[in-house]
């Protein structure tokens, strides 16, 4: 397994995901986020790796646009109560949902070629580098959420923001799977 091809792939599979860890990151305490966002990867990282082949002939890629309802169902979703810290909802689980709506799709489509045929080694020293990546990220995240002209920004236009940004996610997970042409194939 080339440790290259494996931070290249995990780094291009996540991009989209570090925006929404502005919003996260403004929102949660940096130890949740943190381990919203590994309990995702482990469990991505570990579907491609397990699954293998196996999901590809079992799961074709639209079924995957499913998740796509998730993005939207959180921008649709009133959350002004989990702002008083009254929300019932675990941050850590609003992360790891957040994760598995965003990169799901691309993770495990991507990752399958990669993890196949990887030696139980060779996963667990991938998963061991992912999740270092992940933290490090996070961190790097959380310096650029934290600068003045990107903390006003987000006072300002954060929710707002969040929420299109969450639309155009689940929008575009419908629409890259192949969910929607799927659809209309059907009709």
């Amino acid at each position: 397994m080339n440790l290259g091809v494996l931070v290249i792939t995990f780094l291009g599979v996540n991009f989209d995901f570090f925006f929404m860890l502005l919003f996260l990151l403004k929102k949660y305490r940096i130890s949740q986020v943190i381990m919203g966002y590994l309990i995702g990867v482990i469990i991505l990282l570990t579907a491609s790796y397990s699954a293998g082949a196996v999901l590809a002939s079992f799961l074709p890629e639209w079924v995957l646009g499913i998740l796509g309802v998730l993005p939207i169902y959180m921008a649709i979703h009133d959350n002004d109560e989990e702002q008083n810290n009254n929300s019932k909802q675990s941050p850590i689980l609003t992360v790891l949902l957040t994760y598995l709506s965003v990169c799901s799709g691309c993770v495990l489509a991507i990752f399958l070629p990669v993890m196949a045929g990887a030696s139980l080694n060779n996963f667990f020293f991938a998963l061991l580098i992912i999740a270092l990546l992940t933290i490090v990220i996070v961190f790097i995240v959380k310096l650029v959420a934290d600068m003045k002209v990107v903390t006003e920004l987000m006072d300002r236009y954060g929710e707002v923001l969040m929420k299109v940004c969450y639309v155009l996610i689940g929008v575009y997970v419908f629409w890259d799977s192949g969910l929607i042409s799927h659809l209309i194939a059907l009709l």
